[in-house]
């Protein structure tokens, strides 16, 4: 574990950025956690401004212990903002899971699919033998992104009403 800390957390992929969270971004991340068309589908729904930015010092603090966490994505070419990817501990104990949540204009050009690629091979790298990711079965944009990027369907649960299917990805041998 000790070799996280020294790892770089800003990855380049082919068209993104991703950087650790920074207070900075507080304003970019209000306006995404905010809307209901992209956090709707997450795990407790669209936040408040105030449960941003608590979230924002928590993923701060996330990094700072754990060597990894959520990254907030930018295009490379023009440096805007389309949302953040990362890996998180889920509160209910199932693990850490990646996760995406990018602006309703960036679907459909592979962008969560790059990030959570990303993510995933960063967390494998820094040592993480599982990790999973949950969307509602409904949600078949994120179910492909899961499988696209070589997870594996392995159970599913219900929250809120909504079948939750649960996918996973264990590091290279």
């Amino acid at each position: 574990m000790h070799g996280l800390m020294s790892s770089p957390r800003t990855i380049a992929t082919a068209r993104l950025s991703l950087l650790p969270p920074g207070r900075e971004q507080l304003p970019e991340l209000i306006r995404l956690k905010t809307d209901e068309a992209v956090f709707g589908f997450m795990l407790h729904g669209t936040r408040s401004a105030e449960r941003v930015r608590e979230e924002l010092e928590d993923d701060i603090a996330f990094w700072q212990v754990r060597g990894y966490g959520t990254w907030s994505v930018f295009l490379r070419e023009s440096g805007d903002f389309l949302g953040i990817a990362g890996l998180m501990e889920r509160p209910d104990g199932r693990g850490v899971a990646v996760r995406f949540a990018l602006w309703p204009a960036c679907r459909g050009k592979g962008y969560a699919r790059e990030a959570a690629r990303a993510a995933l091979d960063f967390g494998h790298a820094a040592g993480l033998g599982r990790i999973i990711g949950v969307a509602r079965e409904t949600n078949h944009a994120s179910r492909a992104v899961l499988m696209d990027i070589g997870m594996r369907e392995c159970d599913e649960f219900e929250n809120r009403g909504h079948r939750m299917i649960v996918y996973e990805s264990f590091a290279p041998a």
